[in-house]
């Protein structure tokens, strides 16, 4: 959530970050629901001084046993005139932070201004694709003819967008969250947290996907829990509403979760295969920093990722997401993309996000970065480390043999027994 005495002091350059995401999000209301609040406090702050006058003057009047009567009938005037005041400050704080809940993150000033992917720039690039001496095949066939995934059974028991990985498949599956987890935690010094799949508003609510989202979101009818569209809901929500005590921060987390989505608006896209499920698995990792130390370990984030796709020998790229095609919550954001050779493209594996003092505003995760200093708003960061089936699907399609087999990645195999290849059994 955006900062009010930010947004009221800075409101012009607040309007043109918000058109440069490609939101015409009217902010006028905030602008006259802050207004009015000011002016219904100062009221208040008068009022109350005039009532505290009275007491005295009432209590004067008793000790020389004069009558009060009618400075005691003012009193209960000021009190419920106080009352009805404090009632339409509330309602001005409601209507304020509804717009703020509405308002995205502002782009920190190295994004790049544009309306869409079209408009990202490329990082870097890792590999060279693989060029093939037979038409490859997309992921869907090859793991089919496999018999490492079944789409139609998974159809008949839920409905489409749904998948059910089979014998080797779902090994391969296992195997991958198995190698991410190890490489974070063994090597890149991540804490790991299995945390619940299953969460309450609130906590949706400081990650930023309620209120604008609750379409994309699974509920539950009774409970009123939310399921988790990605591991960094409850992940992020760990701190929520602490102070960290000073040389906390940095802290860095990794957790493999289900995620869980709706994919509404997404009607008509990659409706074949498991690039866009309503079920998936993904490792996530999620840092806490202090406030001047966010970008760098977005840098360090985005690196971390990528070494499993380096491991795994499957090429990608780093694009800088412009300002129209970020996340909602996001300051910055890296998405990597990796090589898929049936589309002759690269397609987003991972998306690593600094959310900057976003989320923690509205989670109320501060810190105190030294033992008599005020408190803070820790900075936040996410990105997946990463989608485990975008790489299960790039790993059939890159490692595809034209016999049909699939070889498994040297860095994978210790992760599966040994397994050097996937064939027809």
């Amino acid at each position: 959530m955006l900062d009010a005495k930010f947004v009221r002091d800075n409101f012009a350059a607040v309007q043109a970050a918000l058109q440069n995401r490609g939101l015409a999000l009217d902010l006028q209301d905030f602008l006259a629901a802050d207004a009015a609040r000011r002016r219904l406090l100062s009221e208040v702050e008068q009022l109350k001084h005039r009532r505290n006058t009275l007491s005295e003057e009432v209590g004067k009047r008793k000790r020389q046993r004069q009558d009060a009567s009618d400075l005691i009938a003012e009193t209960k005037g000021l009190g419920d005139r106080i009352q009805k005041l404090d009632e339409e400050v509330r309602a001005c704080d409601e209507r304020i932070e509804a717009v703020l809940l509405a308002a995205p993150n502002l782009p920190h000033e190295s994004v790049p201004v544009g309306r869409d992917s079209r408009d990202n720039i490329e990082v870097r690039r890792w590999g060279e694709p693989r060029r093939f001496d037979f038409a490859p095949k997309p992921h869907w066939e090859i793991g089919g003819a496999l018999g490492l995934v079944d789409f139609e059974r998974a159809a008949r028991m839920a409905q489409a967008r749904f998948a059910v990985l089979m014998g080797l498949g779902a090994r391969l599956e296992r195997a991958l969250i198995n190698f991410m987890l190890d490489l974070h935690t063994k090597e890149h010094g991540y804490t790991e947290v299995f945390p619940p799949i299953l969460v309450n508003a609130a906590a949706m609510t400081g990650t930023g996907q309620l209120p604008k989202f609750g379409e994309e979101l699974f509920k539950t009818k009774d409970e009123g829990l939310y399921m988790i569209p990605t591991a960094e809901v409850p992940v992020t929500n760990l701190h929520r509403e602490e102070i960290l005590p000073p040389g906390t921060l940095p802290l860095s987390y990794v957790a493999s979760t289900p995620c869980f989505r709706r994919e509404a608006g997404s009607y008509g896209k990659d409706t074949r295969g498991l690039i866009r499920q309503h079920q998936f698995n993904k490792v996530e990792l999620v840092k806490f920093t202090e406030a001047g130390r966010s970008y760098e370990a977005l840098e360090q984030m985005t690196r971390d990722a990528e070494v499993v796709l380096q491991r795994l020998g499957l090429p990608h790229r780093v694009v800088t997401l412009c300002a129209g095609d970020m996340g909602f919550a996001s300051a910055k954001t890296y998405d990597i993309e990796v090589w898929l050779p049936s589309q002759s493209t690269y397609r987003e594996i991972s998306s690593i996000s600094n959310c900057e003092a976003f989320q923690a505003r509205r989670a109320s995760i501060r810190y105190r970065p030294a033992p008599k200093a005020p408190v803070e708003y820790a900075h936040t960061l996410n990105g997946s480390g990463v989608a485990v089936g975008r790489t299960w699907l790039a790993i059939l399609e890159n490692y595809q043999e034209a016999d049909g087999s699939v070889r498994i990645p040297d860095a994978l195999r210790p992760s599966i027994d040994g397994l050097e290849r996937i064939g027809k059994s």
